[in-house]
């Protein structure tokens, strides 16, 4: 008889639950999915500033004075080349070219990177390090109990976040990150995020993070800062056209496949894991384009979801990956592969384009991601 696994527990479970959060399994974690209205939570990210724990992404660290060798063998990207206190988004992919995960990676010094993975992959992206590290003058070190990490994301982001810190958020560019104390704590404070709108991850001790929860709530109480769950997260990236791993991105999908073959640099002297693979799958997207990802919006008001299938004229020509209602455009919406031919965006009666929801075809819109882009 299989005993079943209690999901682990972050740093701020007894506060998310003194909120009244409604909590949800997520990779083995027990996670806030809401606090109240998702739609609500979702316009204040987009209006002035949401609140977000997620700690349970998977934090890796690589050292060592062969770490960008190592990670210039392991991931797709060019990791030597990442000046300290940048951060650069890629991806890891098996022999045949598969996507183990997509990651964030920091290099924190010379010799030191931070692989951020997603929590669902931790533990793969964790084992695949492990093991191509072999060889290499280099640590890598599983420091997922090491961090808590919060978010504020948002247009007043930077103004909430600069009432708690002495760091210059001002001089802090996208897709970097610098330390810094945040409400006292100690913190790798960076300027990433997963919503669409400007905004931060802070990277601090587990034992800091409701002093700095706290801090941020109440520094944002006249901006209007809510706290933010899972699933308006899912809305903000999907709006923002980011893909999901387990929806768009998967081991049976090349970076070519996902249309992110951008992120594969085979310029780079070092001979990467899956790089014989991925040329092929190069020269095969340009020859014979795989289906393409594209945008889809509803013309009617039901929701479509993930594995539905995607027609035009009777045939099935894709299949949706991740679908929701879009609180900012007041209609469902989709992100789908569809064959090549039929991914011009158009309107439904140009492009015959239909979702198969529960055997009614209803018609959407083909449009090019992503659905949502903030001003800047």
């Amino acid at each position: 008889m299989s005993q079943s696994v209690s999901p682990r527990l972050t740093a701020l479970d007894a506060l998310h639950r003194s909120l009244g959060a409604t909590m949800t399994d997520f990779a083995g974690w027990d996670m806030p999915l809401r606090y109240g209205s998702e739609r609500d939570e979702h316009n204040a990210v987009r209006t002035a500033a949401g609140l977000f724990d997620l700690s349970h992404m998977g934090e890796i660290t690589v050292t060592g004075v062969q770490a960008a060798d190592l990670l210039d063998h392991a991931l797709v990207g060019n990791m030597g080349s990442i000046k300290p206190g940048r951060a650069r988004y890629t991806m890891i992919c098996r022999a045949d070219g598969g996507i183990l995960d997509d990651l964030i990676v920091y290099r924190l010094e010379a010799d030191t990177y931070l692989v951020v993975a997603n929590a669902s992959n931790a533990q793969t992206v964790l084992d695949a390090l492990t093991e191509r590290a072999a060889g290499f003058d280099a640590e890598v070190r599983d420091d997922r109990d090491a961090y808590a990490l919060l978010a504020v994301q948002g247009p007043h982001s930077p103004a909430i976040l600069k009432a708690v810190t002495d760091a210059d958020l001002d001089g802090l560019k996208y897709y970097a990150g610098l330390p810094g104390t945040v409400a006292g704590a100690p913190a790798l404070i960076a300027r990433t995020g997963y919503t669409g709108e400007d905004g931060f991850e802070l990277f601090i001790k587990p034992e800091h993070a409701e002093q700095v929860w706290q801090a941020l709530t109440e520094a944002g109480q006249e901006y209007g800062l809510v706290p933010a769950g899972l699933s308006c997260r899912d809305t903000l990236r999907l709006e923002a056209g980011m893909p999901l791993y387990g929806h768009e991105l998967s081991t049976g999908l090349t970076p070519f496949d996902a249309g992110l073959g951008r992120v594969v640099k085979f310029e780079k002297a070092a001979d990467f894991v899956g790089r014989a693979a991925l040329e092929a799958a190069a020269e095969r997207a340009e020859q014979n384009p795989p289906r393409k990802l594209v945008g889809l919006i509803a013309e009617g008001r039901r929701v479509p979801r993930a594995s539905m299938a995607v027609v035009a004229d009777g045939e099935v020509i894709g299949e949706i990956t991740s679908g929701a209602p879009s609180p900012t455009l007041g209609k469902p919406i989709a992100m789908a592969y569809v064959d090549a031919a039929h991914a011009e965006p158009g309107p439904a009666s140009s492009t015959g384009v239909c979702v198969d929801i529960r055997g009614s075809h209803e018609p959407y819109e083909v449009v090019a991601l992503p659905f949502y882009q903030r001003q800047k």
